[in-house]
């Protein structure tokens, strides 16, 4: 071992591109030769985030290790202002911050970040008297969520406090029903160049007209700039002339209310009032059978939370001929439907799957999707004694590492499997 450092320092470098954050992590511990390697190469830690607890157990060589590395991603969890002063004198130019379970209600030290473009804030049980911590970041933020968070300010306050932040693109509020904001409509008059908008839904009545038009638009018509919509706990009833102002709109997400739905799909609405949507992501409410006839020919992406059927996939292949993604996880078992996608999903670069019960030969005919490049096992876990089914393996079977071994040598290595999902540190566990 003493004489792998002798190495290239380039070609170690080259190895650790290749290194999980874990493996890397790891790696730093080894010896203080490939320390001193991996802290020193920024293009290694990028995308990096680093997730702070407990504050007192950092020294000045942690805070140093992580000014080397230039991590730009960080999450706070239990923090206080104290805190984000200590943060900031070792990271002062951080990009993205999440604060998960704030402990006080000033965030005033945010503006030491003069370089911040993303911010999260997350299940604060502590109420937010104010919003003016924004202000100083108005002409940096790309990004605001906001996401379980007690706000004790006027939904005006909130309103004018979004509309200073000059440069934001994407804009998260989730809630429980306790932050009131009359419509998406009123943010979107504040911030008319939004493209991402992800939000909590507090009516399940008929939308009203303006409910997603701004105000600039309710006279003449048009429509908005947004490109992307999530939609929570949604159940409310639409028309065309509701949906028009999005008629630009090229995701919608919709994360349904009730797992027993309603007796109309609101569905069709939506789909036949998109022209030019590209992903649709469903999860909950009717079966697939009830819109499938409705999807849209421009659909590249496509993600069912849903119970669906073979017949319903046939039907989805040949509304959305071109799909390129597609994430299954079907109520039900997906053993009838892998066999399936090679025929009629032949362009897919990217498959998203449950794998218990289904068959070897079924798994192994992904082969014969010639333009699939990335492969991810949605439920990587095993029961390893069947006489105790309470003890669950979060890691994969010997099975499943036996197939994903046997499917990457049928294709000669071109398809990556994924079996362990890594969720962005910064984003909410809502959706």
């Amino acid at each position: 071992m003493t004489s792998l450092p002798q190495l290239p320092a380039e070609l170690w470098l080259q190895v650790f591109s290749f290194l999980s954050w874990k493996d890397k992590l790891s790696m730093r511990c080894t010896c203080s030769h490939f320390r001193h390697l991996l802290d020193k190469s920024r293009p290694l830690w990028r995308g990096f985030c680093v997730v702070l607890r407990h504050f007192s157990r950092y020294n000045r060589r942690f805070w140093r290790s992580l000014a080397q590395r230039h991590v730009g991603s960080v999450m706070v969890c239990s923090g206080k202002s104290k805190h984000l002063w200590q943060l900031s004198a070792s990271l002062p130019a951080l990009r993205a911050l999440r604060l998960d379970d704030w402990r006080e209600g000033g965030l005033d030290k945010l503006k030491l970040f003069q370089q911040l473009q993303r911010l999260s804030i997350t299940s604060c049980s502590t109420p937010l008297k104010t919003l003016d911590f924004l202000f100083p970041l108005s002409n940096q933020l790309t990004q605001l969520s906001l996401c379980q968070v007690q706000l004790t300010c006027l939904s005006s306050q909130l309103l004018d406090a979004v509309g200073q932040l000059t440069r934001l693109t994407s804009l998260l509020l989730h809630h429980d029903g306790s932050l009131w904001v009359p419509t998406p409509g009123s943010i979107l008059t504040h911030r008319p160049d939004l493209t991402h908008l992800s939000w909590t839904m507090i009516t399940y009545k008929t939308l009203s007209r303006d409910f997603f038009c701004p105000a600039h638009l309710s006279a003449g018509g048009g429509a908005v700039q947004l490109s992307e919509l999530q939609l929570l706990d949604y159940d409310a009833a639409v028309t065309q002339e509701v949906l028009q102002p999005l008629s630009r709109l090229q995701s919608l997400s919709i994360f349904h209310l009730y797992s027993v739905p309603g007796p109309v799909c609101h569905l069709t609405t939506w789909l036949t009032s998109l022209p030019e949507l590209r992903s649709l992501s469903v999860h909950g409410g009717h079966p697939l059978a009830a819109y499938v006839d409705f999807l849209p020919r421009s659909l590249h992406s496509l993600t069912l939370c849903v119970e669906l059927h073979p017949d319903d996939l046939q039907v989805a292949s040949l509304r959305a001929p071109c799909l390129e993604h597609l994430h299954l996880e079907p109520w039900s078992s997906s053993s009838d439907l892998v066999r399936l996608l090679p025929q009629l999903f032949p362009h897919l670069r990217t498959l998203h799957i449950r794998h218990q019960h289904v068959s070897d030969d079924d798994f192994l005919s992904l082969q014969l999707l010639r333009r699939l490049d990335t492969l991810e096992v949605l439920d990587s876990y095993h029961r390893p004694e069947p006489t105790d089914p309470s003890r669950v393996v979060f890691e994969p079977s010997p099975r499943l590492l036996r197939l994903t071994s046997n499917l990457q040598r049928l294709t000669n290595h071109r398809v990556r499997v994924v079996t362990s999902s890594h969720s962005d540190t910064l984003a909410c566990h809502c959706v």
